[in-house]
């Protein structure tokens, strides 16, 4: 079925005025913009409805295997949009509110964002997520249903200040909830032996209730579940304790579980926080696989059959304790044995690996594991023994540590294939962070080089370029999008050039609509739109990309007619709340933005944007505006990144390291439609291991030497000179991210991107070619390659 064509307008415009009436209770002429937001997202729900019915009916009939995708986070953004684009509405709807003067924009900007989720890691799972519908894989996505999600953040004197996301302040209209899917989830307490067989006696539980929300893919041909889990308690209230005053202790179970979905990533410098940190990634664990058990037993007698119909992806460490929560279950819960339990669970299960940072490795003291959960720290001590026995491995390997475990060698051992997510990465995986695993087990590690689903990043968060790529390729290229390559042999027309540029300047007059409106602050939409948005992160190295915006402004101030390509610079993204140098970096930022944005000799030259919240709404603003994608991560650090495949897909060019999926960016769009700085992750390394590495850079860079002057003069910050000394000292004294070294070829580079800029058609025909090339950073690409490569499962479209 096609939607697309099979929409009638009448019976949409009933659906959303029934709705109005009978699930807002409200009247078209009493109706407010929330009213028809959830009016408009249960007509579009009732739409998607059939297709996942259909689906879940084929999967029974067929017998097919499903795949489930263990994720800490979904950062799927406004469902609205998803179903708009998928279901091919969006004409429909805009003429149908329009009769009502209700404008469709402002329906979707009414939905808050759904704060599942930080940054790459949730917004690929929700791209994944959208990929395996349209390609038919039968999935499920497991999360949780957090009521604050991240935090949402706002600046008070430039800093960051965290608040809670309110996502769920208003009913979530897209979830099905589902009481009687729901799962007992055990802490604590401790292990018996009773006759033969280990017991665990836990001391602590809570319930874990099942929210479904339907996942459509394009044309509504297809549509999975995001399956995510709300903690309550198992016991309401004590009324025993409560009646005899002891009220605290009385409504303890219930604090328990409200905590445990309450937020993504719980401060974890404190040992509480450590705990509970722990109790969510077991919440979401367990309670995934009591599920995924308990369908395959609704189908199935015999639990061996498991590996051959259900494939089960971690992603990241945070769901590493599947391969002992799976043994567990098997073996205490379905007298399982052992070596058959195991076998069974590293068959069906598969992690996806996206750090090579050793401090992004999870690790867990024993002592708190094997408190919080006495029987998975026993399983995983056995699993560690033999496999030390098995392997015959050296003695620095393994799980259990120095008293801790650690959750990237558990998951790697317990799964059957590892993936790493960019060419680069996979390479460096291999020779880094496992490489004498990989070295035990060598056919293990493959790469999936991550994607992006560009009906999402392209087809709806840029309709003026979508509409040109279809006047020039045809249609189809959004299931398809290798067709893009078309656009290549036409880059050098410039009837084409000028109705891309045409595209990028109406996104950029939106834009910088927006940031007057929202920020009173004026930019000119024919300056350079220069981004960079990314969690905060030292690696990330939006400090590097700050010193030179100190630089350029100093020289524009020394010699304000020597014919500046104009820029806007603009960040986003948030720190981590412990993480102190990042919130300085921030810090820093918005203080430099203050002083530039007010300076006469300057103004005219450039400017410093930093919305406060960055989300998948506001990427979805900036990302098609932007000129310019900075992607200049140290090179080794970043495993693969997202937004730098979004920022090509759109037309913007990249001036970035050979780190990630850069790489593979530049090797697709050509070396000369890409700004290459920097050192590549061999040479980085041999850096850092260099004493006063960062001494000896800064002392060749007269530009540098500068900027750091201009920060520790307190030029940013006169009521307090001292306020950035750490930084400076850090970029002196430590640098361990390399600031200083690549500091200067940045320099060179950003003087290469203005010059390009200057040449109008040469930059539209490197911007045509890079959207051409972009066809290979599509998430459908990339399911298929883990269908094929990791889970065998087959579409069954």
């Amino acid at each position: 079925m096609n939607m697309q064509t099979a929409v009638v307008p009448e019976q949409l415009r009933q659906k959303i005025l029934d709705h109005l009436t009978y699930a807002q209770g409200k009247d078209i002429s009493h109706a407010s913009i929330y009213d028809w937001r959830m009016a408009v997202s249960l007509s579009l729900r009732d739409m998607i409805v059939d297709p996942w019915f259909n689906a879940t009916r084929q999967i029974y009939e067929k017998h097919g295997k499903r795949v489930y995708y263990l994720s800490m986070e979904f950062l799927i953004g406004r469902l609205i949009e998803d179903a708009v684009t998928n279901l091919g509405v969006g004409d429909a709807l805009d003429a149908i509110l329009a009769d009502y003067n209700v404008k469709l924009n402002d329906v979707i900007e009414n939905e808050p964002d759904a704060a599942l989720g930080n940054g790459g890691l949730g917004r690929l799972a929700a791209c994944f997520l959208e990929s395996m519908s349209t390609l038919g894989c039968p999935a499920y996505g497991y999360g949780i249903r957090y009521d604050f999600g991240l935090f949402a953040q706002r600046f008070e004197g430039g800093r960051q200040v965290e608040m809670p996301e309110d996502w769920l302040m208003h009913p979530n209209p897209w979830e099905f909830v589902r009481p009687e899917s729901q799962y007992t989830i055990p802490f604590k307490g401790y292990v018996s032996v009773e006759n033969g067989k280990s017991v665990w006696h836990a001391s602590e539980a809570v319930l874990a209730r099942a929210y479904d929300m339907p996942i459509i893919g394009w044309n509504a041909e297809w549509a999975n579940t995001l399956r995510l889990w709300g903690a309550l308690p198992t016991k309401l209230l004590d009324l025993d304790r409560f009646n005899s005053g002891d009220y605290t202790a009385a409504a303890a179970p219930e604090a328990l579980a409200r905590t445990l979905s309450r937020v993504l990533y719980p401060e974890d410098t404190t040992e509480n926080g450590k705990e509970l940190r722990l109790k969510q990634e077991f919440f979401l664990t367990s309670a995934a696989l009591q599920d995924i058990i308990r369908r395959f037993l609704s189908e199935f007698d015999d639990l061996a059959l498991l590996p051959e119909k259900v494939a089960i992806q971690m992603n990241d460490t945070h769901p590493a304790l599947a391969g002992p929560e799976l043994i567990r279950l098997l073996v205490d819960e379905h007298d399982m044995a052992w070596e058959t339990a195991k076998d069974i669970a590293t068959r069906c299960l598969s992690y996806t690996n996206h750090t090579l940072l050793p401090e992004a490795l999870e690790r867990w003291s024993t002592w708190l594991l094997g408190r919080v959960l006495p029987r998975h720290m026993q399983i995983i001590e056995r699993i560690d023994a033999e496999h030390k026995k098995e392997s015959g491995r050296p003695d620095t390997v393994g799980i259990v540590m120095n008293d801790e475990v650690r959750m990237g060698e558990l998951a790697f051992i317990m799964a059957h294939r590892v993936n790493g997510v960019s060419a680069l990465h996979t390479d460096l995986m291999r020779e880094t962070v496992f490489a004498d695993l990989n070295k035990l087990h060598p056919n293990r590690i493959v790469n999936e080089t991550n994607g992006v689903t560009p009906r999402r990043w392209l087809k709806y968060t840029n309709p003026s370029l979508s509409n040109v790529i279809t006047d020039v390729v045809g249609s189809g290229w959004e299931a398809d999008l290798d067709k893009l390559a078309d656009l290549a042999p036409l880059a050098g027309n410039t009837g084409l050039q000028k109705r891309v540029m045409a595209s990028k300047q109406e996104n950029k007059e939106r834009l910088a609509e927006w940031v007057k409106g929202h920020m009173g602050i004026e930019i000119d939409p024919a300056a350079m739109f220069d981004v960079q948005v990314k969690r905060i992160h030292e690696y990330k190295r939006q400090h590097l990309n700050l010193f030179e915006t100190i630089y350029r402004w100093n020289e524009i101030r020394k010699n304000p007619t020597a014919g500046w390509t104009p820029r806007v610079k603009f960040f986003g993204g948030k720190a981590a709340p412990g993480y102190f140098m990042a919130k300085q970096i921030i810090r820093l930022i918005n203080d430099v933005a203050e002083v530039i944005n007010n300076d006469p000799v300057t103004k005219d030259f450039l400017k410093v944007v930093y919305p406060p919240n960055y989300n998948v709404s506001m990427a979805e603003k900036l990302i098609p505006a932007a000129d310019l994608s900075e992607q200049i991560s140290t090179s080794g650090k970043e495993a693969s990144g997202t937004g730098n495949m979004k920022f090509t897909m759109n037309g913007a060019l990249t001036i970035g390291t050979l780190d990630g999926a850069n790489v593979e960016i530049r090797e697709h769009v050509g070396a000369e439609n890409f700004f290459l700085f920097g050192m590549t992750a061999q040479e980085a390394g041999e850096c850092a291991r260099t004493p006063d590495h960062a001494r000896n850079a800064i002392g060749k860079s007269q530009a540098l030497r500068d900027v750091l002057q201009i920060i520790a003069e307190g030029t940013f910050n006169r009521a307090e000179p001292g306020r950035y000394y750490d930084i400076v000292d850090n970029i002196w004294n430590h640098d361990p991210f390399l600031v200083a070294s690549d500091f200067e070829d940045y320099l060179a580079a950003q003087a290469d991107v203005d010059a390009a800029y200057r040449d109008r058609s040469r930059w539209a025909e490197m911007a045509i070619l890079n959207i051409a090339s972009s066809g290979f950073f599509s998430s459908d690409r990339t399911i298929r390659g883990y269908m094929a490569d990791v889970w065998d499962a087959k579409s069954l479209l």
